[in-house]
């Protein structure tokens, strides 16, 4: 039995992909996970399963969410010891302000093409004078976002549209992140 995290992407959105936590608590404890806990409306769960494997964790709220709820929502399954490693590799550490660092988790590490797209976003930016900075380590990127992540060029530009190398990804900040590993233990 392991602890895992799960981040659901793009629910409870502007009014789309509409899914009530408690629901999907009930829905996923008579799937056969135990502990489960959602924190927030915005697809965080934190549960326990049989297998050590995030994949099948993840595939298998996947499938629950489609077979109950009629949505295919992407579910990127963590284990409690990634999630932590998530935390140790900050590359921001010094940032005071929580919501200004972001982890933006992909479903695998991103390709040398999305490497080069983010590295040549992220001069775009720095040429317009942004702040902002990402750094991507295995398959997390991490964004620092100074003046805000709702504001941010590069957070757009990299999350956004079918072109965004980070498009796949689900992004928490840094409150959300420490929270759901301190869910975890």
């Amino acid at each position: 039995m392991g602890a895992f995290v799960v981040l659901l992407r793009g629910i409870n959105v502007g009014g789309h992909n509409k899914l009530p936590m408690a629901d999907l608590r009930a829905a996923l404890s008579s799937d056969g996970l135990t502990d489960v806990q959602t924190y927030i409306q915005s697809g965080n769960v934190v549960l326990t399963a049989s297998t050590p494997d995030a994949d099948v964790v993840g595939a298998q709220v996947r499938s629950v969410i489609a077979r109950d709820f009629g949505l295919d929502i992407p579910a990127i399954a963590l284990s409690a010891e990634d999630l932590a490693g998530i935390v140790v590799a900050n590359p921001y550490p010094d940032e005071v302000d929580p919501k200004r660092v972001h982890a933006i988790v992909l479903p695998h590490a991103p390709g040398p093409g999305d490497m080069d797209a983010i590295d040549s976003r992220q001069a775009a930016a720095s040429g317009k004078g942004s702040r902002d900075a990402v750094a991507v380590i295995g398959r997390t990127a991490y964004l620092h976002t100074p003046d805000g992540f709702g504001t941010s060029e590069l957070a757009r530009t990299l999350t956004s549209g079918a072109r965004g190398p980070l498009k796949d990804g689900t992004a928490r900040n840094w409150s959300t992140i420490t929270t759901l590993l301190g869910m975890c233990r």
